[in-house]
C-alpha cells in the first residue's frame, strides 16, 4: 500500500492552530477519512494538542507532517527548539496542562526524539480492524473494532 506524505509549515504564532486543524481536515477528506468519521476527529484533536504545544511552549516555527495510506496515520510535529516535552499535572479547574495525557490516552502510540537542533514528536493511531461477527448471531457484514480511548480523570 502506498503511504502519502504530506507537511505544512506552521509560525509561531496562536492562530496558527486553528489554520493547522483546518489544513489537516481537508488532507484527511481527500485520503477518503471523513470529517464524521471518529478517526478523523482524533486525529484532528491530537493535531491540535501537538502544534499547540509547539506554538505556545517553543516559541518556533514547526512542520507538521501527516503519513497517511498505511495500516494506520501517523502525525509528526518537528520544531527548532532542543526542549523536551513535559507532561504537566493540571489541577481541576486548570485551562491547560493537559496536552500530553490526552496525547497518551488517544493516540494508539505516541514519542519524541532529538531531530538536529530540535525535536520531533509523533503519534500513530491505527485505522479500524475488519474481524468476522463474534456470534452466529450476529448480523452479516463486517463489524469493525474500534479501540476505546483511555480516559483519565
Amino acid at each position: 500500500m502506498q503511504v502519502l506524505q504530506v507537511q505544512l509549515e506552521v509560525g509561531p504564532d496562536p492562530a496558527e492552530v486553528g489554520r493547522a486543524r483546518r489544513w489537516a481536515r481537508s488532507r484527511l477528506a481527500g485520503s477518503g477519512i471523513g470529517d464524521d468519521e471518529p478517526l478523523a476527529e482524533t486525529l484532528i484533536l491530537l493535531i491540535s494538542e501537538l502544534v499547540t504545544n509547539a506554538v505556545v511552549h517553543t516559541g518556533c516555527p514547526a512542520v507538521l507532517r501527516m503519513l497517511l495510506g498505511g495500516p494506520g496515520v501517523r502525525v509528526e510535529v518537528t520544531d527548532a527548539s532542543d526542549r523536551a516535552p513535559a507532561r504537566r499535572q493540571a489541577a481541576g479547574d486548570d485551562t491547560g496542562g493537559r496536552g500530553l495525557e490526552l496525547v497518551d490516552g488517544l493516540a494508539d502510540r505516541w514519542g519524541w526524539q532529538r531531530e538536529g537542533a530540535g525535536k520531533r514528536i509523533w503519534c500513530e493511531i491505527d485505522r479500524a480492524v475488519e474481524e468476522p461477527p463474534a456470534a452466529p448471531s450476529a448480523p452479516l457484514g463486517k463489524v469493525l473494532l474500534k479501540r476505546e480511548p483511555r480516559v483519565y480523570l
